[in-house]
């Protein structure tokens, strides 16, 4: 291990980004735990990637900040609150940071941060050069198209820090079972039609008949699950479900909606954090993933998965907003459960194997 980082004591580790980005970081925090003994961390998130903090046992505290620098469109510049910022860490007293990005983002502004702050070790990884912002990175640029969790490992074993798990894990509290229990008591697929941006979400409509064909030839309820807000657009998609379907919009917390997802037989989903959080219980995944991104950045490395999407020479486009008609997506509904079916007569690979997930098609 890189001598300056073996005897680090109070670790910050800043992920201001989305909840699956958050969940993302949990192989990150549990390597350093595992070290670096008796090591604090703190864990630094945004404000909508916090619902995620309760599920990652490894951080023993949290600080909750909107980053001017993650804002979509670029935020409104406040000197006092970027002071604010600095006098905050400053005041913790870290000995390092590690400073999580994806390959798109630059790590460069929360490493100016943390240099005003007195951090004196910081650790990232970024495509611009820019002398003394940070102390420590990857010996070579990660490829684009690496998955983000071994994005983020990559940073760790740069200085040496020893990764001997790699999967995500989530930590489910008795009650967050129970709740889920008490709201799905029987055997049940997840539906969680929606997803952060219309560039990847399959049509909601589509992907209840799916659900629907799914329920039908399993005998099994469909649990559909979204934010309060999705409920608005929710009434022809729980129409096409029909009685097979159960209205969850809104009504779970985080923690209760990962365990949803760990007692469903199939969860069907887009390319959000109801894919990471499948791949952290094991739970098999079938995704409708869009052009936007590789499939090998976000894929589930260890739950048993399909991804469909059909090649698109605009493919990866990174666009929240499809300007041509989704073509990436253009599966039947009857596509989409043939997979499920599939993939649910697949035998289980039991505890801690690995499973790569089948090709996209």
């Amino acid at each position: 291990m890189n001598p300056d980082w073996a005897t680090v004591k109070n670790v910050l580790v800043m992920r201001l980004d989305n909840i699956g980005d958050v969940v993302m970081t949990a192989p990150v925090l549990r390597a350093l735990k595992a070290v670096l003994p008796g090591v604090r961390l703190t864990l630094m998130v945004s404000p909508g990637g916090s619902a995620a903090v309760p599920l990652l046992p490894w951080a023993d505290d949290t600080l909750v900040w909107r980053a001017m620098w993650q804002q979509l469109g670029g935020g409104t510049f406040d000197p006092g609150q970027e002071a604010e910022l600095i006098g905050t860490l400053r005041e913790r007293r870290f000995d390092a940071a590690v400073l999580l990005t994806s390959f798109s983002q630059t790590p460069h502004p929360a490493a100016l941060a943390c240099l005003f702050a007195g951090i004196p070790l910081r650790l990232g990884e970024s495509a611009e050069c820019a002398p003394g912002l940070l102390t420590h990175g990857p010996p070579s640029p990660t490829p684009e198209a690496e998955q983000q969790a071994e994005r983020n490992l990559r940073l760790l074993e740069a200085v040496g820090i020893p990764v001997r798990d790699r999967a995500l894990e989530v930590q489910l509290s008795g009650e967050a079972r129970g709740q889920a229990a008490a709201l799905m008591p029987g055997p049940y697929l997840l539906l969680n039609p929606y997803a952060s941006c219309s560039a990847r979400t399959y049509p909601p409509e589509q992907a209840a008949r799916a659900a629907r064909l799914l329920a039908e030839q399993t005998g099994l309820k469909v649990a559909v699950t979204g934010v309060a807000k999705d409920r608005e657009r929710s009434g022809a998609l729980l129409a096409e479900l029909g009685p097979v379907g159960v209205d969850l919009l809104g009504q779970t917390d985080l923690a209760t909606f990962a365990a949803l997802i760990a007692g469903a037989r199939l969860v069907l989903t887009n390319n959000t954090s109801a894919l990471h959080l499948a791949d952290a219980v094991r739970t098999p995944v079938l995704v409708t993933y869009s052009g936007t991104d590789y499939e090998s950045q976000w894929r589930p490395r260890h739950a048993p998965s399909v991804l469909l999407r059909r090649p698109t020479p605009c493919h990866p486009c990174y666009a929240f907003e499809c300007p041509f008609h989704l073509e990436c997506l253009a599966f039947s509904p009857e596509e989409v459960a043939q997979a499920g079916l599939e993939l649910l007569a697949r035998p289980s690979p039991g505890p801690g194997a690995l499973g790569t997930g089948a090709p996209s098609v």
